[in-house]
């Protein structure tokens, strides 16, 4: 490789490296298949816990 080509060739990579850390946070997390099964287990949890809540009680009913 000729000097020419090696020193375009390092500061083409010098300018890819700066460039790819100003382009940082594009894309969303990453979140496991685990950790979504997980989310949506406690979603459903919570949903099945608040339905049960609002739900009046049959001690309290009024004749």
């Amino acid at each position: 490789m000729n000097r020419k080509k090696k020193i375009n060739q390092t500061l083409k990579a010098k300018a890819k490296k700066a460039n790819k850390k100003l382009l940082t946070g594009n894309k969303p997390q990453y979140i496991s298949k685990a950790e979504r099964a997980l989310l949506a287990g406690t979603e459903v949890e919570a949903l099945v816990s608040s339905s049960l809540s609002s739900e009046p009680s049959p001690s309290t009913k009024a004749d």
